[in-house]
């Protein structure tokens, strides 16, 4: 029977290099399922694979959009599901690795068939939330769809945006368009969750912003500071960099809430993630290296 392995976790855990390990022990290829690793020119910001990374094992799904472009969780599903098809012509095994809530739910779970939506419309609402905050749409979303509006997360601008689209697109509350039924998949799924004591995972963090800094993330945040009002901008990292740009912030103090901002998502990606009783769990703060991938080994087994 063919199998994904699913290597998932916080930012900064260390999915990367196990997940090159794993793939090489399976002579497998990888699928990002990260959602800031599409676009092409965010490397740095993102943890993108190296070069040397892409040389040692294939991936599939980084860097393919150009920022101006939208990409949904239900394009991932389609896109990945296609790799995955075409891989496991030739291999019993692909790895699939990253942070990204939705999009991993997407791939393993399958994601609600939601109408696709006009641009024009897209751009009205995200000029109306520049313009005058969420409050509006908020406001909407609470005559348009009630049940939807009294269960999201109404400080998470995207998908409180995403609903009123939908309901404004059809005519239909978005609620309706949510069945929330798995479906099948003609493989396994194993899934590998990574996790570290916090204060590992914290410092580990920190080391790595500071390595971004280093390795140019200023320089590469600045190419992308006229692009700051799209999407795939509204992200750590770019974000608390474009408050340096704009003068509100210093730098040091840009860099400290990168930081800051980085530890909170990884509280929420842990969040979200231990909802999932079908993740199998190992701590890299006490199983590295060879004795990581031996676990993963045996889960899969």
């Amino acid at each position: 029977m063919k199998q994904l392995i699913v290597l998932l976790g916080p930012t900064g855990v260390g999915k990367t290099e196990l997940s090159l390990s794993v793939a090489e022990h399976y002579d497998s290829s990888i699928i990002s399922a990260d959602s800031r690793q599409f676009f092409k020119g965010l490397e740095i910001g993102t943890a993108a694979p190296t070069e040397d990374q892409l040389r040692r094992v294939p991936h599939f799904l980084v860097g393919m959009l150009n920022v101006e472009n939208y990409y949904s969780a239900s394009e991932f599903e389609q896109d990945a599901l296609s790799v995955i098809a075409t891989q496991h012509k030739t291999h019993d095994t692909v790895v699939a690795t990253g942070g990204s809530m939705l999009y991993i739910d997407a791939l393993c779970n399958g994601i609600d068939d939601v109408p696709t939506i006009d641009e024009s419309l897209r751009g009205e609402l995200y000029s109306l939330y520049e313009q005058e905050g969420l409050e509006p749409i908020r406001a909407q979303l609470k005559v348009l769809d009630p049940d939807f509006y009294n269960e999201v997360d109404l400080k998470n601008y995207k998908r409180v945006i995403h609903a009123l689209e939908v309901c404004l697109m059809t005519g239909k509350p978005y609620s309706s368009f949510r069945s929330k039924t798995k479906k099948p998949r003609p493989f396994i799924v194993k899934k590998i969750g990574l996790m570290r004591d916090r204060e590992d995972l914290y410092n580990r963090i920190n080391r790595r912003v500071d390595d971004m800094m280093d390795m140019g993330l200023f320089e590469e945040a600045k190419r992308f500071y006229p692009y700051r009002h799209l999407n795939s901008l509204n992200t750590v990292g770019y974000k608390e960099l474009f408050r340096y740009f704009d003068g509100e912030w210093t730098l040091d103090f840009a860099i400290e809430k990168i930081k800051q901002s980085t530890r909170i998502y990884s509280r929420k990606q842990m969040t979200w993630f231990k909802r999932d009783k079908e993740i199998n769990w190992i701590n890299l703060s006490t199983a590295q290296g060879e004795d990581a991938l031996n676990t993963i080994i045996d889960i899969v087994s």
